[in-house]
């Protein structure tokens, strides 16, 4: 034989053999990506958590706020549980923060009161603040807009029903005129 016949055979040897064994190799690096999706999408379950118990603690401060303003609070209970749930509250954005960025101690309060007043202003129908996070501020105009086409209520499970539903999105009756 050629020794140039014995290169191409042993050439083509090692292709046959580096495509066969290309299995092998992927199935390690799946398992290695595997991991390391499983820890991202535990990463942002954990941050998808905080951010909903960030968002239920600041509405239970502004129902707090509300109800002592109306008088069904006692002055004396007040501020202990306003505090209790400041702190709360602070202690989700650190956690949020140790997420993402570490920051000084004093800014998650600070960031807690812009929130609060972020949503006190969206409440009241006033312009959203400029310090407002960017995804806050869309999600603020979204539930605006949702708002404004709320048409009524549905007459079989009194579920809300936009102007232009023809059936309840949620019981699928019906609706007469659109709404």
């Amino acid at each position: 034989m050629e020794l140039g016949t014995l290169f191409l055979i042993l050439a083509l040897a090692l292709l046959v053999g580096f495509y066969l064994s290309q299995p092998f190799f992927d199935a390690r690096l799946r398992r290695i990506s595997k991991a390391a999706q499983a820890a991202a999408d535990s990463r942002e379950h954990l941050r998808s958590s905080l951010l909903a118990e960030r968002d239920r603690l600041i509405n239970a401060l502004l129902e707090l706020d509300f109800d002592y303003a109306l008088g069904k609070i006692p002055e004396e209970d007040y501020p202990v549980q306003r505090e209790t749930m400041r702190q709360a509250a602070v202690q989700v954005l650190r956690q949020l923060d140790e997420l993402e960025v570490s920051v000084a101690e004093g800014e998650a309060e600070e960031r807690l009161e812009a929130a609060l007043a972020a949503r006190r202003a969206e409440r009241r129908g006033e312009a959203l603040p400029e310090e407002m996070d960017e995804i806050e501020r869309l999600i603020a105009e979204r539930r605006r807009e949702r708002q404004g086409k709320v048409a009524g209520f549905c007459p079989q499970c009194g579920q809300p029903v936009r102007r232009d539903d023809r059936f309840c999105p949620k019981c699928g009756a019906a609706l007469q005129g659109g709404a």
